[in-house]
């Protein structure tokens, strides 16, 4: 049995650090138009949708392929409020349209390194699992085992300061969320957390995740998409 599927992209217009960020120039384009053809290259989605509360993002979206069948609330488009709320809320309001599907990935606006295969490799992996969730992670570049705080004090203080004299090698490798797309397979519930044992992690190379949260960010992200493209290009 085919299973339906929909891509949800959350865009709200509010970005402070980075004005206007989901609709910035990106190497050539909006920023929100790498996600929007990276579902659109998957091809697993039978709906694209953009939840945005402002018309400029609403018609960018549009113009690169994507539907965007209602503006969000501004209740759901502040600084507080979390991804989880605005896809439950797109869900919702499609539900009540009569559209019902079985799987749903939250793709974020900021993924221009995100390539096709992962989101293949996520739902392949989710589909043929017991599993509720599958999201992209990444390794982290150093061992979280030997990362400290510094006090009030200004001194230093380990989190696990017996790991001070382990060897690199010897220490267990840690991941982290790399922030590019959450599938959630929808006839499926869970009281745990995302990053839980109802999680299957699709692993990306640290090389093509980067958060875009500050200039200093989108600055390296550039940086990183033309070093990428330019090696594809010469191959």
């Amino acid at each position: 049995m085919q299973q339906v599927n929909i891509a949800i992209i959350p865009a709200r217009g509010g970005s402070k650090r980075i004005p206007r960020k989901n609709i910035k120039d990106f190497c050539g384009k909006p920023l929100i138009a790498y996600s929007i053809e990276v579902a659109l290259q998957s091809g697993l989605f039978e709906k694209i949708i953009v939840s945005t509360d402002d018309e400029e993002i609403a018609t960018v979206a549009k113009q690169y392929g994507a539907e965007v069948p209602f503006l969000r609330p501004h209740e759901l488009s502040d600084d507080f409020t979390g991804t989880g709320a605005v896809v439950e809320h797109a869900l919702q309001t499609l539900h009540e349209r009569g559209e019902t599907y079985d799987f749903a990935c939250a793709i974020y606006a900021t993924a221009p390194l995100l390539e096709p295969r992962y989101l293949i490799e996520g739902f392949e992996k989710l589909r043929e699992s017991n599993a509720v969730y599958a999201f992209s992670v990444t390794s982290m570049p150093f061992p979280i085992w030997r990362t400290f705080k510094i006090t009030e004090a200004k001194r230093c203080e380990m989190f696990w300061k017996d790991k001070f004299s382990a060897r690199s090698q010897d220490l267990e490798e840690a991941y982290q969320d790399a922030g590019q797309f959450y599938w959630h397979a929808l006839h499926k519930t869970t009281h745990d957390v995302m990053f839980g044992s109802e999680s299957i992690p699709i692993v990306l190379p640290r090389h093509l995740v980067q958060d875009i949260d500050t200039p200093e960010d989108w600055t390296r992200a550039e940086l990183m998409y033309k070093v990428l493209h330019e090696n594809t290009d010469k191959s």
